[in-house]
């Protein structure tokens, strides 16, 4: 018997744009109502803290950046 594993959000990938300003997003913040904001690491390190106040749930993958910038 095989398990299905369903993931409750997807990896952000190149095609996620920051709501801000069009960058890549590394970070999804997800509001109570299910809407989600999108944000690259700059705009999230900004508005990091009524995110964390207004936010379900923060999906955080900005470790990603210094570790696509070493692999080059």
């Amino acid at each position: 018997m095989t398990e299905n594993v369903v993931l409750d959000t997807a990896p952000l990938n190149a095609l996620d744009r920051c709501d801000r300003c069009g960058a890549q997003a590394y970070v999804r913040a997800v509001m109570a109502n299910g809407f989600e904001l999108l944000f690259c690491g700059h705009h999230a390190k900004k508005y990091q803290e009524g995110l964390s106040s207004a936010a379900t749930r923060i999906q955080d993958e900005t470790d990603r950046i210094t570790e696509e910038s070493a692999a080059q």
